[in-house]
């Protein structure tokens, strides 16, 4: 029988995300098309050899490490939310984020690759990653062998239903006066954050509760319906700057 081995990995890099909080971040990468980002490559890293072709790739695999979940422990079995939180399946057979060991895998469309006052970026779309998340390791993304048409998606064969997301007048003044101060689009990022039911499974079929989702700088606060969700208000920060990409 062989002996369980302990490994030591060097970060590479660090995300800056829209995320600023777990609750929100979609359940899988690609579903929020407004969710802009960028990987910030850590020294002796952070020099624009190292991604000498990557440019010619659409999408890439980004390795990453579940940074806020390290202090928990793992479980054999877990509730998967596409099961409505009561059914229990292998943690092997989930994505959870309590693992044995806490390695993510998402993959992202790829942006601009760039250098900026020394130091070194590579913008991403789509991306299901926290803010100052660890990154160790990035692979091109490969269509013909990294996307299989006849896989079977287990109990998630298909995505998640997204609902229509209204805003009150109040709250699409605030997106529109957000975005003229920060260049950031709000009010779209918003929308597909909270269209796909960021909730945990047992508020599900609630309605009338106020949720907040930290997107950014600002604190989104919506409320559940049973055929939409409404974003009623935009509370900001002590200090919102103009953005760049994250």
């Amino acid at each position: 029988m062989s002996t369980p081995t302990s490994f030591t990995f060097q970060q590479i890099g660090v995300v800056h995300s829209c995320y600023r909080q777990k609750f929100g971040i979609p359940r899988q990468p690609g579903l929020i098309e407004a969710a802009n980002g960028r990987i910030e490559l850590l020294a002796p890293f952070n020099r624009m050899d190292v991604l000498d072709g990557l440019e010619g790739f659409s999408h890439i695999w980004v390795h990453f490490i579940f940074h806020q979940c390290m202090q928990e422990n793992w479980k054999a079995k877990i509730r998967p939310p596409r099961l409505g939180g009561k059914t229990k399946v292998g943690v092997f057979a989930s994505r959870a984020t309590h693992r044995p060991n806490p390695l993510g895998l998402s993959v992202v469309k790829l942006g601009a690759i760039y250098q900026e006052e020394g130091r070194v970026y590579i913008d991403i779309i789509g991306a299901d990653l926290l803010d100052q998340t660890p990154v160790v390791d990035i692979k091109p993304y490969l269509p013909y062998a990294d996307a299989l048409p006849d896989a079977k998606g287990g109990f998630a064969p298909l995505p998640v239903e997204v609902k229509p997301v209204r805003f009150t007048p109040q709250a699409e003044q605030q997106c529109h006066s957000y975005l003229k101060h920060t260049g950031r689009d709000l009010q779209s990022l918003a929308s597909q954050v909270i269209g796909q039911d960021p909730r945990p499974s047992y508020l599900w079929g609630t309605t009338g509760r106020i949720h907040g989702n930290q997107l950014w700088d600002a604190n989104v606060k919506w409320v559940a319906y049973d055929e939409y969700f409404e974003v009623t208000e935009i509370e900001l920060g002590e200090s919102h700057e103009p953005a760049k990409n994250a």
